[in-house]
C-alpha cells in the first residue's frame, strides 16, 4: 500500500521515485486525497533534491493525464500543431505576431497562454484590451477558430491539466516556484494536452526574466527539450535576452498595439529579430522549412505580404472581437488619461536596465496584477522605451508614460529613472539570441 509520506520521505532522502509512486502522487492531488500540506512537503523534497529526467518524463505525463487532452485528428488538418512558450519578460508581445505568421505558413497554433503576475506580462491579458476577444472560449469555438484561421490564442481551461493548476497554486506560496523539475512539468503537461507536434521553447535571461543567469536559463532549456522530447513532443528552445524591454512598449494595450503595427510594416529590429527567429525554428520543427533560416525567410515574407496580418484581423474577428480591429485599433483599443515624457536627469546613451524594475514601474500604474484577483488598466504602461545605447536629452526622453493620475505617472517616472542607468560611453547590447537548443540535444 502507498502512502504520501512515505513517497514524500524517499524524495526527501534523495531517493529516485518510481512511475507508479509518482502516478499515485499526481492522481491524489487530482482528486483532492492529498493535503495541501502533503503536496507543500512533496514538492520542497522536489526543490531541494531534484529530480532525474526518467522522474520528470514520468511527472510530466501523468499531469498531462490528469485531465483532458485536445484531440485533432479527425478535423483532417493539411498542416502541422505547433506552438511556443515563452518563460516571460518585459515587453514580451510576441505571441501575438508568432501565432499569425506561422498560421499564414501553412502551420496551426492552439496557443493556450497564461496571465501576469508580479513583474512580467502575460499574453492573454494583453487579447483582454481587445474589446469583445474571447479569451476563454468554449472547446468547440476554440478548435474552430484553429481549424478556419489557423491559430487561436485563449488561456487554460479547467479540463486541461488541471493537477498542474493544483501544484503550482501550492508552489506560489510555499517558495518552491524556482525548481526547474516542476517548471518543466508545469510548462509541458498543458503544452502535451494541447495535442501538439512541435514546440519552442522561448527561455529568456537577463535581468528582466526569471532565469536571469544565463546558468539557469540553460539548465531549464535543456530540462523542457530532454523531457518534452522524451514524452513523445518534438521540442526545441533558443534563450534570448531580457536584458532590455523586447520592443518599445509595456502595458497591455500599448503592447497590442506595437503588434498591430508589427504585422503592419512598422517594426522595432530587436523584437522583429526575436519574432523571425522563433517562427523560423518553429516552422523548420514542423516540416515546413528545410531549415531555420529558410523559415525565418518565409516568415519575413508572409509579414511583408500582409498575410499575417490577415490572420491576427480574422483571430480577433473570429473570437468576438472587432471585425475593423486592424485598420481602427487605436479607436478600439484604451487611452489613458495621462500621456507624458520621462527624461533622464541628465544626457548620454541608455547603458544599463534593470528590466525587473522596469516591469515593476508598470505593475505599479496598474498594468498587472500584485495578486491574482487584481483588476488591470489596460490603458497604462510605457512607449517609445530607449534601448541599450540609444541617445537621450532634453528632446529625447527615457520613455513616455501612459497612467491614470499625474501622481501615478510622477511615480513611475522616478522608478524608470533609477532602472536606466546613463553612460556617456557606447554601448553593445550583445546578440538578441543567445543560444539553440535543437531538439536533437535530447539525451
Amino acid at each position: 500500500m502507498l502512502l504520501p509520506q512515505e513517497i514524500i520521505r524517499r524524495k526527501r532522502d534523495g531517493l529516485e521515485l518510481t512511475e507508479f509512486e509518482i502516478r499515485f502522487m499526481v492522481a491524489g492531488l487530482t482528486d483532492g486525497s492529498i493535503s495541501e500540506g502533503q503536496i507543500a512537503a512533496f514538492a520542497m523534497a522536489v526543490y531541494f533534491q531534484g529530480m532525474t529526467m526518467a522522474e520528470r518524463i514520468n511527472l510530466t505525463r501523468e499531469m498531462t493525464r490528469s485531465g483532458d487532452i485536445l484531440e485533432w485528428a479527425g478535423m483532417e488538418l493539411p498542416g502541422p500543431l505547433l506552438d511556443k512558450h515563452s518563460t516571460g519578460g518585459v515587453g514580451d508581445k510576441v505571441s501575438l505576431m508568432l501565432a499569425p505568421i506561422v498560421a499564414a505558413c501553412g502551420g496551426y497554433v492552439p496557443m493556450i497562454s497564461g496571465r501576469g503576475l508580479g513583474h512580467t506580462g502575460g499574453t492573454l491579458d494583453k487579447l483582454d484590451a481587445i474589446p469583445g476577444y474571447a479569451t476563454t472560449p468554449d472547446s468547440a469555438l476554440f478548435r474552430a477558430t484553429v481549424a478556419e484561421v489557423g491559430c487561436a490564442i485563449i488561456g487554460q481551461t479547467a479540463s486541461l491539466a488541471p493537477a498542474d493548476k493544483r501544484l503550482y497554486a501550492i508552489r506560489d506560496v510555499t517558495a518552491t516556484v524556482e525548481s526547474i523539475p516542476l517548471i518543466t512539468a508545469s510548462i509541458l503537461s498543458k503544452k502535451l494536452a494541447a495535442g501538439l507536434q512541435g514546440l519552442v521553447m522561448d527561455v529568456k535571461t537577463g535581468s528582466g526574466a526569471f532565469a536571469a543567469a544565463l546558468e539557469m536559463a540553460e539548465e531549464l532549456a535543456l530540462s523542457i527539450v530532454a523531457v518534452a522530447n522524451g514524452a513523445g513532443l518534438k521540442t526545441s528552445a533558443l534563450i534570448t535576452d531580457m536584458n532590455q524591454v523586447l520592443g518599445t512598449t509595456v502595458g497591455n494595450g500599448l503592447e497590442v498595439r506595437e503588434a498591430v503595427e508589427f504585422l503592419t510594416g512598422r517594426r522595432d529590429p530587436r523584437l522583429e529579430e526575436c519574432v523571425l527567429a522563433l517562427a523560423g525554428e518553429m516552422l523548420h520543427l514542423g516540416g515546413l522549412a528545410p531549415d531555420a533560416e529558410a523559415g525565418s525567410a518565409r516568415a519575413l515574407a508572409v509579414l511583408d505580404s500582409g498575410a499575417a496580418a490577415e490572420k491576427f484581423a480574422a483571430m480577433v474577428s473570429r473570437l468576438g472581437g472587432p471585425a475593423d480591429f486592424m485598420e481602427k485599433y487605436d479607436r478600439h483599443l484604451p487611452v489613458a488619461p495621462v500621456i507624458e515624457p520621462c527624461f533622464a536627469q541628465r544626457g548620454g546613451v541608455v547603458g544599463a536596465v534593470d528590466v525587473r524594475a522596469v516591469g515593476v514601474a508598470v505593475l505599479g500604474l496598474g498594468g498587472g496584477r500584485r495578486r491574482a484577483s487584481d483588476a488591470i488598466d489596460y490603458s497604462v504602461g510605457l512607449s517609445s522605451v530607449r534601448a541599450l545605447g540609444e541617445a537621450v536629452g532634453p528632446d529625447r526622453p527615457l520613455a513616455m508614460v501612459h497612467a491614470a493620475t499625474d501622481d501615478a505617472y510622477q511615480r513611475a517616472c522616478d522608478e524608470l529613472r533609477r532602472a536606466i542607468t546613463i553612460s556617456d560611453a557606447a554601448v553593445d547590447a550583445g546578440p538578441m539570441v543567445i543560444r539553440s537548443i535543437p531538439a536533437e540535444a535530447a539525451p
